[in-house]
């Protein structure tokens, strides 16, 4: 690539990468400006993707990591690219996925991911006691040790049954998960502190009313699923 014209693709990468937090759309122009100067560089494809991913771009975030999955041979994109078909409306698309990437070797964050976008995708089907099992089959296969090596990707599996658990009507046993997920989730990726305080509130009033027959507040997180 001559010089100037790297210059200029290496400008708009790094504009979209300082954009892309505050400004996903305006990223993506610039990483598109790249991509239409260089499409032949793996990096110029991956700022593509994830930008157009940011800003709501599915189909075109679907497209660009397709294609980077072929130029690099990686299978780390599979996580995404499930939750692209997603947001397309394509939850057995997502399944599709999710089942391919189980034949694969992907590292344990990556592992994690794709299980929260199947999950989801079986929530997307109504299949929610399903999408459910999912998270619990993955949480009961960590350890406290793996747990805490997985740090914010164990944080979103938690916080994931946490609203699982919540949205089916399970409130004291989605206030134990969410306190872990946010006991793990030192970036605060998630609001899994917010989630946990106003469940706490719930559940303080829920406790006047009812029977003492409820978890008490503090027990163990480690509570099995029922259906």
């Amino acid at each position: 690539m001559p010089k100037d014209l790297a210059e200029v693709v290496a400008g708009h990468l790094v504009t979209a990468g300082r954009l892309i937090d505050d400004d996903p759309e305006l990223a993506y122009r610039h990483a598109e400006a790249a991509r239409r100067r260089a499409a032949r560089l793996p990096v110029v494809r991956e700022a593509a993707a994830e930008t157009a991913y940011a800003a709501g771009h599915w189909d075109v975030a679907l497209s660009e990591f397709r294609a980077l999955r072929r130029m690099t041979g990686t299978d780390d994109f599979l996580p995404v690219m499930a939750d692209c078909e997603r947001a397309l409306g394509r939850p057995q698309a997502a399944l599709k996925i999710a089942k391919e990437a189980r034949r694969r070797q992907l590292e344990p964050a990556l592992a994690v991911e794709m299980i929260i976008v199947e999950s989801g995708a079986r929530s997307d089907l109504g299949q929610q006691p399903e999408a459910r099992r999912v998270l619990h089959k993955a949480i009961l296969d960590l350890d406290d040790r793996q747990a805490a090596q997985l740090g914010p990707a164990a944080a979103r599996l938690y916080y994931a049954y946490a609203d699982a658990l919540e949205k089916a009507g399970k409130q004291a046993e989605a206030r134990q998960w969410f306190d872990d997920a946010a006991r793990l989730d030192g970036e605060g990726e998630t609001d899994a502190d917010d989630r946990r305080d106003q469940l706490d509130g719930m559940l303080i009033s829920f406790d006047d009313s009812e029977d003492d027959d409820e978890p008490e507040e503090g027990s163990t997180g480690r509570v099995e699923e029922t259906h």
